[in-house]
């Protein structure tokens, strides 16, 4: 049945209604990690930005960007379900997440592919890589300390880029989950990694309003090291797809 509801947009902006006004409050907050390790145990999915235009979106945009800057290593910090991972090509790829159901469907999903590596969060062993990811996750570490420790790491482990696809503002839905906490993630880059310059932000193709709730609250950030590549590098061209009119 939440399959059903994922795949129809009436349905699952109802059920968004629903579980905001009628369930979530009485219903204890388990945390942030603990939330996506109970959702994906019990059979739930990374969600809707992870399906469908907004994955194919995505997969756009990504692609592009590994291809025109010619990246070699990539992690991502959040790989849920695989899903959106069908349809990247990286070269080399490892995946962390909270969920140990998660990183075993993962596995599995890709169990004939040697380029891409699934890895539990805490099993973070000081690994590097050219570009860094975090999609559709930074608006769901509902605890500061979390998402603290979360972007330091996502930083710190990247070597030239990072990408982020999230919402960047502390205003908060009228009605929303309580495992969706929106911050101003920008903010905190230039507070606390100021080394890291924006280089690009893609408005979504598919943005998320009254009248298109399919749609996603999320842009493209991209963040570039100053001073760790060449400059005919850095003012190089890099294609993006082109949005809808």
């Amino acid at each position: 049945m939440n399959d059903e509801i994922h795949k129809i947009p009436c349905l699952r902006s109802i059920a968004r209604v629903v579980y905001c006004l009628l369930i979530a409050p009485f219903k204890s907050f388990p945390g942030s990690e603990n939330y996506w390790k109970q959702r994906y145990r019990s059979g739930g999915t990374s969600g809707s930005g992870s399906y469908h235009r907004l994955a194919e979106f995505k997969a756009e945009v990504l692609n592009s960007f590994v291809r025109d800057k010619q990246i070699r290593t990539i992690i991502e910090y959040g790989c849920g379900d695989g899903n959106q991972l069908r349809l990247l090509e990286y070269p080399t790829y490892v995946g962390f997440d909270v969920s140990p159901d998660a990183i075993s469907q993962c596995k599995h999903l890709f169990i004939d592919d040697a380029t891409k590596t699934f890895k539990l969060m805490n099993a973070y062993a000081d690994e590097t890589a050219q570009l860094t990811l975090s999609l559709d996750v930074i608006y769901h570490l509902v605890e500061d300390e979390v998402f603290s420790a979360y972007m330091k790491r996502l930083f710190d482990s990247s070597t030239t880029f990072v990408i982020v696809y999230s919402t960047d503002t502390d205003k908060q839905a009228r009605v929303q989950a309580p495992h969706v906490k929106h911050r101003q993630f920008s903010r905190w880059i230039k507070q606390c990694k100021p080394e890291w310059k924006l280089i690009r932000h893609i408005p979504n193709r598919y943005p998320f309003t009254a009248d298109e709730q399919a749609g996603s609250c999320a842009d493209f950030y991209i963040y570039e090291k100053t001073g760790r590549i060449a400059a005919s590098d850095r003012d190089s061209t890099v294609f993006f797809p082109k949005q809808d009119s």
